[in-house]
């Protein structure tokens, strides 16, 4: 604590945002790899799994939407420890008797998670905006980058962890374990995160949860089939494809796809040296759409690969892998660029609102994610995928330059 205490106040702050960050996200991975595992363990079909998570992202998009708002009115240290608290009353939720685990009342669960996990990430992300200066670009590209890799890697971590509580200590002793830990952190938040932290001097019209910027708008929208490229066949159809056809168990799948998520948050926080940091350059919007395109045909190769009679395990885990370390770079440019992008003052309702196509994105494609895969299999959701990074690229064409964004 004395070490904290001699750090620059930004420095301080940063830390500070980026642990509650780090905390939320090892719970929010953990939560979704137990209720995926458990449910289908409890013969959910994938299509029931995916509609548990639907309160999840509907409340993510519209909480992004009117967060960026709370957070320019109230301040983005208010936003974040509400979101914080909710975690911990939606996992307690889920510490009833299994009676009670019926679908509306898990639904209702991950709503509230949905609105405290798109709270915590609207909150951490604007903030960094508020701590370094405009002028350092480079800085801002860096420590937007280090958040989101460490939150990725971490969300991997909490894949894993919620395979192995569950293996070990049950749906309900994993639950209960993991909301007594972050109500330590959320009391921990109130004391020390600066207060009015992000609001907005001249106080926000709810109207304003619009953005007018028309960098942002088209941002927003290439970000939108970004996740839903993502979670089409990652969010359920891949987790149940390796429990039933690979015949994986709790263990191997939340190791796997913890391993995954680890290594496609560790290329994030390397982003910024993968694009041309190092060389003085700053990525725009042209940098955008040549590192879409280039994601554009794994999914694709991958589903060409299994229909080939190709060996499964070679052509799927291998393609993730190069599927993970390409659309973490993409996911780091873009959350560089909103950050870039957006005004100073009231920062998080221009966040908010490019976020609140990120949870569309992901809604969008998780619901697809159980629906295809049930009706149609895997390769139908890598065909889907293509298709939306193909949508990603092309809206990208229109991205400004980085200099010519202001």
């Amino acid at each position: 604590m004395h070490a904290l205490t001699r750090l620059a106040p930004e420095v301080r702050q940063y830390l500070l945002v980026t642990g509650n960050y780090w905390a939320f996200t090892l719970t929010d991975g953990a939560l979704r790899m137990l209720v995926v595992l458990h449910f289908h363990s409890l013969g959910y079909s994938p299509l029931q799994i995916a509609l548990l998570f639907l309160f999840y992202e509907i409340f993510g998009v519209i909480t992004n939407l009117v967060g960026g708002y709370l957070g320019a009115r109230l301040g983005l240290n208010r936003t974040m420890n509400i979101g914080l608290g909710l975690q911990v009353l939606a996992l307690l939720m889920l510490t009833v008797p299994v009676a009670w685990l019926t679908i509306p009342w898990v639904m209702g669960a991950q709503a509230l998670s949905g609105i405290a996990k798109d709270l915590n990430k609207m909150s951490a992300k604007s903030s960094i905006k508020l701590l370094v200066p405009d002028n350092q670009q480079g800085r801002l590209y860096k420590w937007v980058a280090i958040l989101t890799g460490s939150k990725n890697a971490l969300k991997g971590v909490g894949f894993f962890l919620g395979g192995a509580l569950l293996a070990l200590m049950g749906f309900k002793g994993a639950v209960l374990t993991m909301a007594a830990v972050l109500a330590l952190i959320w009391l921990s938040s109130l004391l020390l995160l600066k207060k009015d932290l992000g609001k907005a001097k001249a106080k926000p019209k709810f109207r304003d949860i619009l953005s007018k910027s028309r960098a942002i708008n088209i941002l927003s929208a290439a970000r939108l089939f970004l996740f839903g490229a993502r979670d089409v066949w990652f969010v359920v159809a891949l987790p149940v494809y390796l429990s039933t056809v690979s015949g994986w168990d709790f263990w191997q799948v939340g190791g796997f796809l913890a391993a995954w998520v680890i290594g496609y948050g560790m290329v994030q926080s390397f982003a910024p040296a993968i694009t041309g940091k190092r060389r003085g350059q700053v990525p725009d919007g042209r940098a955008a759409f040549v590192w879409a395109l280039l994601l554009a045909g794994l999914p694709a190769a991958i589903a060409l690969g299994l229909n080939a009679g190709l060996s499964a395990h070679a052509v799927l885990l291998g393609g993730l892998m190069l599927f993970g370390a390409l659309f973490a770079v993409n996911s780091s440019l873009h959350s560089y660029l909103i950050v870039s992008y957006a005004k100073e003052d009231g920062v998080s309702l221009d966040v908010g609102f490019y976020y609140m196509s990120n949870a569309m994105g992901r809604l969008i494609g998780t619901l697809l994610s159980g629906w295809l895969y049930q009706a149609y299999g895997l390769g139908a959701c890598l065909w889907i995928s293509t298709a939306f990074v193909l949508l990603a690229a092309l809206i990208s064409i229109a991205l400004p330059r980085h200099a010519e964004a202001r």
